[in-house]
């Protein structure tokens, strides 16, 4: 059985930036370099990058072998079987999602909310139920069981496809918590969705390569607050465009 898993969902057939995953970021495919932060984490063990069988993700999947790194190949809309899938391959008790558009994954906050997770008794624990954090930092910890029981349900296309919102939608059903911070930076973009976004995270990665270490939450705000025109030109209300007009069609 697998413990402490991360699983990183990425495909290249973005609609709103294809490719977006393999873009260069410093000399190396932006995939790599957040790998490398999740990395940096204490408490990560493994990491499986979860792609599509669609041809157009044969370049990712190629580029990942060719480092050596765990790569596997589900449906691509019906995401929530393709977990289901990674899930049967690994047998953890619980795993970890972040999305391949999060480049700045942090390690510190990975491994405090990695902490708290198994010293609940939750089945899922986020810091996107109420964002208090940038969007770009999100991290989902699940519940291998209650992820199961979800996949047994009734579930929308939307469902499928947004892996984990049948959990959270669902407050009545699993023990979900939010991880929060009171710091209040919601309104920052650290995602890249967008060209512009690529350009801001190339940005905050320069600067990091001048320091002596990998940047944390603290560092990259102190960087913003010095340089402002540093700071990401698309507005931190983007968050979660996909879901914006959906509504739950259960109690």
């Amino acid at each position: 059985m697998s413990s402490n898993l991360v699983v990183i969902q990425a495909r290249m057939n973005s609609t709103r930036f294809p490719g977006k995953v393999l873009a260069d970021l410093h000399g190396e495919p932006m995939i790599k370099y957040q790998i490398e932060r999740v990395k940096n984490s204490k408490e990560v063990n493994q990491i499986v990058v979860a792609t599509s069988t669609e041809e157009s993700d044969n370049e990712l999947s190629d580029y990942l072998n060719s480092v050596s790194q765990p790569v596997f190949r589900g449906p691509l809309n019906n995401v929530l079987l393709r977990f289901l899938q990674v899930l049967d391959t690994y047998d953890p008790s619980y795993f970890i999602r972040i999305t391949g558009d999060c480049p700045l994954v942090m390690p510190d906050l990975l491994d405090e909310m990695i902490r708290q997770f198994t010293n609940s008794d939750l089945d899922y624990l986020s810091n996107v139920i109420e964002p208090s954090f940038p969007d770009g930092l999100d991290i989902e910890i699940v519940s291998t069981h209650a992820f199961r029981n979800l996949a047994k349900l009734n579930l929308s296309t939307v469902e499928r496809e947004h892996v984990t919102l049948g959990l959270y939608s669902r407050p009545s059903q699993f023990k979900i918590q939010n991880f929060g911070s009171n710091l209040g930076m919601q309104r920052e973009r650290w995602t890249v969705d967008y060209p512009e976004d690529l350009e801001f995270i190339r940005r905050v990665v320069a600067f990091e390569k001048t320091q002596s270490k990998l940047l944390e939450i603290p560092e990259v705000l102190k960087y913003l607050k010095n340089n402002p025109e540093a700071q990401n030109k698309l507005s931190g209300d983007l968050r979660n465009e996909a879901l914006k007009d959906w509504k739950p069609e259960h109690d």
